[in-house]
C-alpha cells in the first residue's frame, strides 16, 4: 500500500480566507445598514411630515442656507452602498451551487442531515440570488433620482409606478437574508458566544426570529400606508410634497370651519335684537359714539349752528317789535278824547 505524502513546505494560500473575511465585513455593514434603512422608511408611519423630515435630514438641509438639502448627498450614499452590494454579491456567489447537479447534491445532502443551520444558509442562496436583481433595480432607481424622495414621490413609485410587488418581494427576501446573515456571522467568528456554545446559539436564534418578524412587521405597514398615499395622490402623481402649502391647506380648513362653530351665538344675538329693538338702537347709538367720537362733536356743532341762527333772528325781530307797537298805539290814543274836550 503506497503511502500519501503531503509535502508541507507548499505555501498554503490566503485568499479564501481574506475573500471570507471581505464577504463577513460586507455582509455586516449592508445587514445593519438594512435595519437602520427600514426603521428611517417606516417613520411614514408616523405621518408624511415625519417622513419628509428624514428624508430632508438625510439631504442635509440642515447645512443648507435654503433649506432644501443636496440631493448629491443621497446619491453618494446609495453609490456607497451600490458598491458594496455588488462586491458582496460577487463573493458570495463563490459559494452558490453553479449547476443543477451541485444543486441536488445540497438537497439531498440537506434532507439527510436535517440541520437548521444548513436549511438557513439555502434560504440565504434563494434570497441572496433574487435580491441581486431587484435590489439592483431598486438602487438604481435612487441612484438616479437622489431628489426625489419625498412622501408623494415615493408614494407615486409604489403605486402609480406599480412598484409595489417589486418592494413587496423585496422586502422579503431583504429581512429574510439580512437577519439569517448576521445570526451565521455570529456563530462563524464566534460573536456573543459566552460559556455555553448551545445556549448562546438558541438564543441568538430566538434573537433571529424575532428580529425577522419586527421588521418584516413595520415595512409590511409602511408598504401599505406608501400605497394608500400614492392611491389617493394618484391624480397629482408626479407632484412634490410641499410640507408649507400642507400647513396652510389645513390653516385654512380650520379657519373656515371656525364661523361654523360660531352660528348658535349669531342667531342667540339675532334673537336678542328681535326681542329688545330699543336697546340695540342704543347700543348702536353707543357703538357710533364711541367708534367715531370725532363725527359726534362735529354733528352736535352742526345741529348748533342753525340754533344759533334762529336765536339772533329772533333777537332782530324782538327788537323790531316796540318801534311798530308805537306807531300802531298812536293812533288809537288820538281816538280817546278827554272829557274836557266833549
Amino acid at each position: 500500500m503506497e503511502r500519501l505524502i503531503v509535502d508541507d513546505r507548499i505555501k498554503k494560500s490566503r485568499t479564501p480566507a481574506r475573500l471570507d473575511l471581505a464577504q463577513s465585513g460586507t455582509g455586516l455593514v449592508l445587514g445593519l445598514f438594512m435595519w437602520v434603512h427600514m426603521l428611517l422608511v417606516a417613520s411614514i408611519l408616523l405621518g408624511k411630515g415625519s417622513f419628509n423630515f428624514v428624508a430632508r435630514t438625510m439631504e442635509l438641509s440642515f447645512l443648507s442656507d435654503t433649506g432644501h438639502g443636496y440631493p448629491s448627498a443621497v446619491f453618494m450614499a446609495v453609490f456607497c452602498v451600490f458598491s458594496l452590494f455588488i462586491i458582496h454579491a460577487a463573493l458570495g456567489v463563490r459559494k452558490f451551487p453553479i449547476s443543477w447537479k451541485q444543486h441536488t447534491i445540497i438537497r439531498s445532502q440537506m434532507g439527510m442531515m436535517k440541520h437548521s443551520d444548513t436549511n438557513l444558509w439555502y434560504w440565504q442562496v434563494v434570497t441572496g440570488f433574487i435580491m441581486f436583481f431587484l435590489g439592483s433595480v431598486h438602487l438604481f432607481i435612487m441612484l438616479t433620482n437622489p431628489g426625489r424622495i419625498d412622501p408623494y414621490l415615493s408614494s407615486d413609485r409604489v403605486f402609480s409606478a406599480s412598484m409595489w410587488p417589486l418592494y413587496l418581494i423585496l422586502l422579503v427576501c431583504v429581512e429574510v437574508h439580512g437577519t439569517i446573515g448576521l445570526y451565521r456571522l455570529c456563530m462563524k467568528w464566534g460573536w456573543f458566544g459566552g460559556k455555553d456554545p448551545v445556549k448562546s446559539r438558541e438564543k441568538l436564534k430566538m434573537i433571529k426570529n424575532r428580529a425577522t418578524i419586527f421588521f418584516l412587521a413595520i415595512g409590511s405597514l409602511a408598504l401599505l400606508v406608501f400605497f394608500i398615499i400614492g392611491w389617493r395622490h394618484s391624480d397629482r402623481a408626479g407632484e412634490p410634497y410641499n410640507h408649507r402649502l400642507v400647513e396652510r391647506v389645513e390653516a385654512a380648513v380650520i379657519t373656515e370651519a371656525e364661523p361654523v362653530a360660531a352660528e348658535p351665538e349669531e342667531a342667540a344675538e339675532a334673537e336678542a335684537s328681535e326681542e329688545a329693538p330699543g336697546e340695540t338702537e342704543e347700543a348702536a347709538e353707543v357703538e357710533a359714539s364711541e367708534e367715531s367720537p370725532v363725527e359726534a362733536v362735529e354733528a352736535t356743532e352742526t345741529e348748533a349752528a342753525p340754533l344759533e341762527t334762529a336765536e339772533a333772528a329772533a333777537a332782530e325781530a324782538s327788537e323790531e317789535t316796540p318801534a311798530h307797537s308805537d306807531a300802531h298805539g298812536e293812533p288809537e290814543a288820538n281816538h280817546h278824547t278827554t272829557p274836557d274836550e266833549e
